[in-house]
């Protein structure tokens, strides 16, 4: 069996991607608390605010999460978004969906 220092969390398959939004306010304190609550969802790895800017930036494995789900979480605790201010590569959509075609 090999030591507990030796397991990983997360594996080297994970698409870490970052996205910024700009916020329509800055964050209240309970707006703070509720963000705090997602902070262990499946998927989101880390999360930074800025509160000179009211900008909040989180961390994700696009494996796990999508960006729509991000935006979500945000909108679950009654946070406003102004606009998306950077992205990571392929963060708008990392998963790339052909045309659906029923079998002949």
């Amino acid at each position: 069996m090999q030591p507990y220092s030796s397991f990983r969390c997360y594996n080297s398959c994970m698409t870490l991607l970052e996205i910024t939004y700009q916020l329509q306010s800055p964050l209240s304190h309970e707006q703070l608390s509720k963000l705090g609550e997602f902070a262990n969802t499946y998927g989101l790895r880390r999360i930074s605010v800025d509160e000179s800017n009211s900008q909040v930036t989180m961390e994700y494995d696009a494996s796990r999460l999508r960006e729509t789900q991000i935006a979500h979480v945000l909108g679950l605790a009654g946070i406003s978004i102004a606009q998306v201010l950077q992205t990571s590569p392929a963060a708008a959509d990392p998963l790339p969906l052909g045309k659906a075609s029923l079998p002949r």
